[in-house]
């Protein structure tokens, strides 16, 4: 089974730039997730565990409407054991649950479920999570959805959160920021826009992004209050906090490898 260890990273420099993979995998940080966007990021991916030496690598996310399932069974295969996990979701169509199904019984004979980590947010696909992969990815989520996707799961499996951090203690700045970051072409989407209801989010708090939605879906302040905000997750049953590093001061890239151990 997958182990992610208790902190992964993302960084837009991921994408161009495999000396920041090599710096990330020597300051400690246990997972890398390079963002799939609406592409097929698969070589890149390739490049990145070829160029460092253990640190696991990680598609987050791979859409399975955009990238054949006979081409992330060929990179796993051509990859050393245990540096690929593969992050899929991406299902759009109108019956998702049974697209990401049939992708997945394509590439069961060479990517076993203990490689796989879904985009989960929605009960039945945190379900299909726990039955047929190692565990969840989710993103613009609470520490209480946390707990509950944890119940969901199970102990034996895999939770990574994506969190978006901002590093800035005055709060109109660090709100302003969070929703200049895509949040409102996220919570247009109608996945996200129903989990954010599930968690007790109003039509008006997605409206308007509010206060209270931004305070509940990131993380701001300074480094102590990141580290406090980011343990929370851990608490609620976080197996791993992904952390997106861009923007973030370079001096707290090894600090919270120290603060999350």
């Amino acid at each position: 089974m997958t182990k992610l260890g208790p902190l992964g990273a993302t960084h837009s420099a991921l994408d161009t730039d495999t000396a920041v993979a090599v710096e990330l995998e020597e300051l400690g940080y246990d997972t890398l997730w390079l963002a799939g966007g609406q592409g097929n990021n698969l070589p890149r991916i390739t490049e990145v565990v070829r160029g460092t030496s253990r640190i696991q690598v990680a598609s987050g996310i791979l859409s399975v409407d955009r990238v054949p399932s006979a081409a992330v069974a060929s990179a796993y295969a051509e990859l050393p054991p245990g540096r690929f996990v593969v992050g899929l979701g991406g299902a759009h169509g109108p019956r998702p649950l049974a697209t990401l199904g049939d992708y997945l019984d394509e590439i069961e004979d060479v990517v076993p479920p203990s490689a796989r980590i879904l985009s989960a947010l929605g009960p039945r696909m945190l379900e299909l999570a726990r039955d047929r992969a190692a565990g969840a990815y989710p993103y613009l989520v609470t520490p209480d959805y946390i707990a509950s996707a944890r119940e969901t799961l199970g102990a034996g499996k895999q939770l990574a959160v994506l969190l978006n951090v901002v590093a800035e203690t005055d709060a109109t700045a660090a709100r302003d920021a969070v929703r200049g970051g895509g949040l409102r072409f996220l919570t247009g989407l109608p996945g996200y826009a129903a989990n954010l209801r599930r968690m007790g989010f109003t039509d008006g708090d997605l409206a308007d992004l509010s206060d209270r939605l931004v305070d509940g879906v990131a993380v701001w302040g300074g480094f102590d209050a990141v580290v406090a905000r980011l343990r929370e997750y851990r608490a609620a049953g976080a197996d791993q906090v992904v952390v997106r590093l861009d923007g973030l001061p370079r001096e707290w890239w090894p600090e919270l490898v120290t603060a999350l151990a």
